[in-house]
């Protein structure tokens, strides 16, 4: 017993000595290294000013929506639809705006029907006081009697003025409703391409809604819109050269045209995914136009974008103080 106990310990050491050093053996293994998918875009200019670039319509994304809230009745468009200016694209149900509009059509027909009637009535207080007021003998009828048919003459002017009113009413009412109707049917704002359709028919949309019930954009022309580092913002000149790399194909260069520069800078949200990106930092924003390529770009992809750059100053070092003798 006393024998067992002495060379317990010294053996549980041996045994993860041994153990530690077959770990250690084991691991010191060469993996080979995975090569990229793509080689990375590698920029042709001397000084460089590198960005990322989000491919947009030459009208930027349309977030086209409801002025009024409802349940999809009918749509004319989906993905990918060239429509033009004032083409419809869906509508709202219209049921119970198209029976408020008949009853207010048939409120014109009363308002018209009322008219008629008192223009009849001022026909006859007309004829009824020309009766007495081109007579011979002004005795024949009391003076009381011609003043009460100017009065009636009177009140059918002042009925017919109330009738005109209330039929220019009743008109006013039945353009509100056709308006509002109108509404129902939601148009292109403009000529171009549906980027996105994020609704059926029967579905609830509204006014203000977190989700755009239809995405929208000129496509004749794209645009890229490039973030710049604000600390690399000073490096930048308007309408130097600039080209733009697929990714995932660093061999396709598009040449890039400026357009104009954003004067807000503003925090950043485009997001490459790289592990030394920072997103606390705010961007400037260069939007360039997309010059003719035979690659197929589509809007909200992503490109790797390089544009000529000023050159850096170079730091001056500071001289040594002289020793005091």
């Amino acid at each position: 017993m006393k024998f067992s106990s002495r060379w317990v310990i010294p053996a549980v050491a041996l045994v993860g000595i041994g153990v530690m050093v077959y770990t250690v053996a084991m691991g010191d293994t060469n993996y080979p290294v995975n090569k990229p998918m793509a080689e990375p875009p590698r920029s042709e200019f001397t000084e460089t000013l590198a960005g990322a670039g989000l491919v947009e319509p030459l009208s930027q994304n349309i977030a086209v929506a409801t002025a009024v809230p409802g349940v999809v009745e009918q749509l004319w468009v989906a993905a990918g639809s060239h429509v033009s200016k004032g083409d419809r694209l869906f509508s709202i149900d219209s049921r119970s705006l198209a029976a408020e509009c008949l009853m207010r059509e048939s409120a014109v027909d009363v308002a018209s029907a009322r008219l008629a009637e008192t223009q009849v009535e001022l026909a006859e207080a007309r004829e009824k006081l020309a009766k007495v007021s081109h007579l011979s003998d002004a005795r024949a009828v009391s003076k009381e009697e011609v003043s009460l048919r100017t009065r009636a003459v009177e009140a059918a002017l002042a009925r017919i003025g109330t009738a005109k009113a209330a039929l220019a009413q009743a008109r006013a009412a039945v353009a509100q409703s056709r308006v509002e109707l109108d509404r129902l049917v939601v148009k292109a704002p403009g000529d171009g391409e549906v980027l996105q359709l994020n609704i059926r028919v029967g579905e609830q949309v509204s006014p203000g809604q977190q989700l755009a019930p239809l995405i929208f954009g000129d496509t004749r022309q794209l645009h890229l819109r490039v973030d710049i580092d604000e600390a690399e913002a000073w490096r930048f000149k308007a309408g130097v050269p600039a080209v733009a790399h697929l990714k995932g194909n660093a061999a396709v260069e598009i040449p890039l045209e400026y357009v104009r520069t954003e004067p807000l800078v503003i925090p950043k949200h485009s997001l490459t995914g790289e592990s030394t990106e920072r997103v606390d930092t705010r961007v400037l924003q260069v939007v360039y136009l997309l010059k003719p390529s035979p690659a197929r770009v589509h809007v909200g992809e992503q490109m790797d974008v390089f544009i000529q750059a000023e050159p850096r100053p170079v730091a001056k070092e500071n001289s040594p103080r002289g020793r005091s003798s």
